[in-house]
C-alpha cells in the first residue's frame, strides 16, 4: 500500500501535469483545493516553483515523461515488499540467515516485479487520459 504522502503527491502532480502545456505556475492553493490536499503538503522533487506575483509551480518534466515509480519512490522509498528484493534500496533481513535459501524471497520477487511492470508503465500523464 502506498502511503498518504505519495498518494497526496500523485494527486497535485496530476493536476501540475493538466497544465503542463500552459506553462503556466499553479498555486499550492489552487492545488490543494482542487484535490482535497493539505497545503503543507508540497514535494518538489520533480517541480519547479517561481515565486512572486504568477508564482506557483510546474512540472519540470513533461508529463509522459514522469514514471509513477519516481514519485512512489521519492516519497516513500522502496516499492519492494521486502529490503531484500528491493532494486534502488536493498537491504539483507535481520532474520534471514541465508537468502538462497529463502523461500518467502522468491515469492516478493514475483510481487516487487508485478508491481513494478505497473508503476513503471504508468505516467503522469495516464492519470490525466
Amino acid at each position: 500500500m502506498i502511503s498518504k504522502k505519495a498518494k497526496y503527491a500523485l494527486k497535485a502532480l496530476k493536476v501540475l501535469a493538466e497544465k503542463y502545456e500552459s506553462k503556466q505556475p499553479v498555486l499550492i492553493a489552487e492545488i490543494a483545493e482542487k484535490e482535497n490536499i493539505p497545503k503543507k503538503f508540497f514535494n518538489n522533487g520533480i517541480l519547479h516553483s517561481q515565486k512572486g506575483k504568477g508564482g506557483g509551480y510546474q512540472l519540470r518534466i513533461a508529463p509522459d515523461q514522469v514514471p509513477i515509480s519516481k514519485v512512489i519512490r521519492a516519497i516513500d522509498g522502496p516499492i519492494a515488499p521486502m529490503l531484500c528484493v528491493s532494486l534502488h534500496f536493498y537491504g539483507k533481513c535481520d532474520d534471514c540467515a541465508d537468502e538462497v535459501t529463502c523461500r518467502i524471497r522468491p515469492i516478493m520477487e514475483k510481487i516487487r516485479d508485478a508491481n513494478l511492470a505497473v508503476y513503471e508503465h504508468t505516467t503522469l500523464q495516464n492519470l490525466i487520459d
